[in-house]
């Protein structure tokens, strides 16, 4: 696969991680916890983090929230959980970080929303407060523009002067174009007051598609500040996951991008590190990063009509991705590892050959036996009502056999 060339962008240090220009495009997630529930706020902030999300923003919306902050985050450090933490703040922001500065000093970064502080009016003083904040503790901050909440003073004008055009735009196209500005505009007015250019990354968020896209092209060539990517609202289910995944796919692919979130609406009580996961998948399936094992699987068909093979892809897949977090600490270069469970000979032996590791199941009618392929030569063949379990044992002896102990390259 040819490598994508990123787009050059300013390194922005957040916590213990680098992010922009050649650094790995990293994934972020957000809880949907009230923030000032430390326990339940650390529990969702540690399943994420296990899930493979490597920062984590959390609503600070109230006093009680940014009280919670610390407690946070040092509850995280009690059990070695060390993803920054990045406070989401909104209307209130200039307020809660002046009242509480452990909640400042606890941070990671702050996200701030152009929208709904005063910049761009006569005094900006609570957009300055918070930035001057950033200053003071070191932090880094992204200016998040989202078009559910722009700057309707920006947009009044920059409409008023577009119909004073000989030729104007249409309504959509200055929309994207104040949302633009918005961005550009804010990081240009923190930079004056003293932020630093390493510590400014700029957001565009908006929940269609195309407009995604446009926007995110348009501030890529005005700006070289790192980029948050984002289908803000994205939705539920199939829809929110293609929604993204084919807005995010287009700009990473032309290399802009430099931390993505999939913004998925979980179900009353369902997971959120599916958010997690997506992301992981999409940087994955476009070559740019490696997070896990991959499983592929035949979709089945008149010649599998049982389902043994789904079964038994489901029960690989979920076992590699639980066996990550443990797996990441002990090998090396194990998460680029190509598993292949296919459902009969059409095309099992095929495929499993292409794998690092592979077993044809016999479908509906053939002899019941699964070759299985290690490196694309057939290595045994399995038999009976153990084969889930043999195989999960020739897994784990591959690993074991193949990748470099990490403590290894460590002493080396």
């Amino acid at each position: 696969m040819a490598e994508i060339a990123r787009r050059r962008s300013v390194t922005v240090q957040v916590g213990n991680l680098k992010l922009g220009s050649d650094h790995p495009i990293v994934v972020q997630s957000m809880t949907n916890t009230d923030t000032a529930d430390v326990t339940g706020t650390v529990n969702q902030i540690m399943a994420l983090a296990r899930a493979g999300s490597e920062l984590v923003r959390v609503t600070v919306n109230t006093e009680a929230a940014a009280a919670a902050v610390p407690k946070i985050v040092s509850t995280l450090a009690m059990f070695g959980v060390k993803v920054p933490i990045i406070g989401d703040f909104h209307y209130n922001g200039h307020l809660l970080l002046k009242k509480f500065p452990d909640c400042a000093r606890a941070l990671a970064k702050y996200r701030i929303n152009p929208g709904n502080v005063n910049i761009g009016k006569k005094h900006d003083d609570n957009f300055r407060t918070m930035i001057e904040a950033a200053i003071e503790y070191g932090k880094p901050v992204r200016i998040g523009v989202n078009w559910g909440s722009l700057d309707g003073a920006l947009l009044t004008r920059m409409m008023d002067e577009n119909n004073q055009r000989a030729e104007p735009k249409d309504a959509r196209t200055v929309t994207l174009d104040a949302i633009v500005s918005s961005a550009i505009l804010s990081a240009e007015a923190a930079e004056s007051y003293g932020l630093p250019r390493n510590r400014i990354i700029l957001s565009a968020k908006v929940s269609g598609v195309q407009d995604l896209i446009d926007v995110y092209r348009a501030l890529a060539v005005k700006s070289d500040h790192a980029l948050h990517l984002g289908l803000t609202e994205a939705g539920l289910g199939a829809k929110g996951i293609v929604a993204t995944t084919a807005g995010l796919a287009v700009l990473l692919q032309e290399g802009i991008g430099d931390t993505i979130r999939a913004s998925l609406t979980p179900l009353p009580n369902g997971d959120r590190t599916e958010e997690v996961i997506v992301s992981q998948q999409i940087l994955q399936s476009l070559g740019i990063r490696s997070f896990t094992p991959q499983v592929t699987a035949c979709p089945g068909c008149g010649r599998t009509t049982s389902t043994y093979f789904q079964d038994m892809a489901d029960q690989v897949q979920t076992y590699l991705r639980e066996q990550m977090p443990i797996w990441k600490d002990q090998y090396t270069g194990v998460e680029t590892m190509k598993v292949a469970v296919m459902g009969c000979i059409v095309n099992g032996p095929g495929e499993s050959k292409h794998a690092n590791l592979g077993i044809s199941l016999p479908g509906t009618f053939e002899e019941p036996v699964a070759p299985v392929y290690i490196d694309g030569k057939l290595a045994l063949t399995l038999r009976g009502d153990a084969i889930v379990a043999e195989f999960i044992t020739i897994l784990n002896n591959y690993v074991a056999s193949h990748y470099a102990a990490a403590s290894e390259l460590v002493s080396a």
